[in-house]
């Protein structure tokens, strides 16, 4: 008989112990699918509630997406009425030299903000530049907190497309200079006195240097009358800097300044362009030299011929700073660059961080819009009659009778800073800077449509005053490229004074004011063994 063998069994189930598990069980793939699905509706749950929340204005949404378009770019049916030169400037104005910054468009500036603790600050000056010069060089002083401002215009800055738009923005006072004006300044004190006498009668930069003291003269009572506490006088080629300060603020800066201080004076930066083709300096240009007060005197006179590149002096134009001055009693100009008092000696502090930007020839176009100014002869000996410092005079001779090539190439040589290798070496000790809070403030200001729509308000509320505007300038602003000789011949009737030239220092041996401040070009080679530098 055969024996069969018997089935293997399961040892498990012999032993009365479960099998184990060969596959995932139903309630275990539920749970996984829930969770598949929680992840995938939760980010969808999210994206419905932003959404929500923006569509009933809740939550955070894009400030360029609330502003209507025509506050960066008025539409041409609204500067119809404005003079050619105007919607020229629109164009320049709405352009941004820089990188585009979407979200500033409608960026809301608190310029007349109601403030309590600061001193309010007046600045003075003497124009005839247009639009896109005027335009971000106010804006800019509003952004740091200047409250008031005094604007002498003739040229182009008087024509009722400029000076209309000038008009309406708050806190900005138009004077024209009018017969009536140059009547009223012609009876002036300063021409019965000595300070300032060494300047009379002489053309161009002179004549309006006078021109700048008259008009700081009336700008303090003007000042005075309108609440100011400081007041300083600016070209509208130079920015405030408040190095230094709590806060980026003009008046934070003088709100620190010690009670018994009568003035402060800024000492100024030079711009260095790094291009040949720059059009909006305040937007393009990030590069100064420093002033001999902020350097330490060996880096200044050991790197001095480096900086200066074969030209006059270590600065092209002026080097000894602007001031602004405490409003009070008996308050007077010292000439453009300071101020002075008839009844004392005031007290006067010079900023250690703080300076005044200069952008001078920052464009190639100012060789010839300066040449265009002066009627002067383009030789040595004429020069000297027209301009106080050596690089101006340089400057005229070249435009007056180079070629435009030529002109470029002497530009390029004295003026762009083009040598990447000099450029790093300089910065390296402290001789170039870089600023950027400027060109940030005045490419925020272009691209929240600040300039353009200011521009277009004007146009919308044109003014019944712009007609009384043009009665009042029909003297001779329709030539404003051509050198105005009025002035001086209205006042070579007056008791013409002893005439001297203008002492090389302003300060005599007891400190005192012995002559209206001119521009001064910084601290030669000359006066490196301490020579000359009492002046500083």
């Amino acid at each position: 008989m055969r024996r069969t063998r018997p089935e293997p069994t399961d040892r498990s189930h012999s032993e009365g112990m479960p099998a184990p598990a060969q596959a995932p069980s139903a309630a275990g793939g539920a749970a996984w699918r829930h969770l598949l699905l929680l992840l995938t509706a939760l980010p969808l749950a999210l994206a419905l509630l932003a959404f929500a929340l923006q569509w009933r204005g809740g939550g955070v949404d894009d400030a360029g997406s609330r502003w209507p378009a025509r506050l960066a770019v008025p539409a041409p049916s609204r500067l119809q009425a404005l003079h050619s030169s105007a919607a020229s400037c629109v164009e320049v104005l709405a352009a941004s030299a820089g990188p585009a910054f979407p979200y500033l468009r409608g960026w809301s500036f608190h310029f007349d903000a109601p403030d309590t603790h600061h001193p309010k600050v007046c600045v003075q000056t003497s124009t005839s530049a247009g639009l896109d010069q005027i335009l971000p060089w106010l804006y800019y002083h509003k952004v740091v907190g200047v409250a008031h401002f005094l604007l002498f215009v003739e040229g182009k800055a008087a024509k009722p497309s400029v000076a209309g738009v000038l008009e309406s923005i708050p806190g900005v006072k138009v004077v024209y200079r009018t017969k009536e004006l140059e009547e009223q300044q012609a009876r002036s004190r300063i021409w019965d006195e000595t300070w300032l006498s060494g300047f009379f009668y002489k053309p161009c930069n002179y004549e309006l240097f006078v021109k700048q003291s008259l008009n700081m003269e009336m700008a303090i009572v003007m000042a005075r009358e309108s609440g100011m506490d400081w007041i300083m006088h600016l070209d509208t080629d130079e920015l405030l800097y408040p190095g230094g300060a709590s806060e980026y603020s003009i008046r934070r800066l003088l709100a620190d300044v010690p009670e018994d201080v009568d003035m402060v004076i800024f000492p100024n930066y030079e711009s260095s362009v790094e291009r040949d083709d720059i059009k909006d300096p305040f937007s393009e240009v990030s590069m100064f030299k420093k002033n001999y007060d902020h350097l330490p005197k060996d880096t200044y006179f050991g790197m001095y011929k480096e900086a200066t590149r074969g030209n006059p002096n270590y600065f092209i134009t002026y080097g000894n700073g602007k001031s602004a001055a405490r409003i009070q009693d008996h308050l007077r100009p010292n000439g453009a660059h300071r101020w002075h008092n008839y009844a004392k000696s005031p007290n006067e502090i010079k900023l250690e961080e703080a300076a005044v930007l200069h952008y001078t020839y920052t464009k190639f176009s100012d060789l010839t819009s300066r040449r265009d100014r002066c009627g002067c002869k383009p030789t040595k000996e004429d020069v000297k009659r027209c301009f106080m410092l050596d690089f101006d005079r340089a400057a005229f001779i070249i435009a007056s009778t180079a070629s435009e090539e030529d002109m470029l190439r002497w530009y390029n040589e004295r003026v762009v800073w083009n040598d990447k290798q000099l450029n790093l070496k300089l910065l390296r000790k402290g001789v170039l800077t870089r600023i950027y809070a400027p060109m940030a403030i005045v490419q925020g200001l272009r691209e929240s449509g600040v300039f353009t729509s200011v521009i277009a308000a004007a146009v919308d509320n044109a003014k019944v005053g712009q007609k009384e505007s043009v009665d009042r300038n029909s003297t001779d602003h329709d030539h404003e490229d051509e050198p105005r000789t009025s002035f001086v011949a209205a006042n070579n009737a007056r008791k013409i004074l002893n005439v001297v030239e203008p002492a090389p220092a302003y300060r005599d041996k007891d400190g005192g004011a012995s002559a209206a401040v001119p521009p001064l070009s910084p601290p030669g080679l000359d006066d490196a063994r301490g020579e000359g530098l009492a002046r500083w």
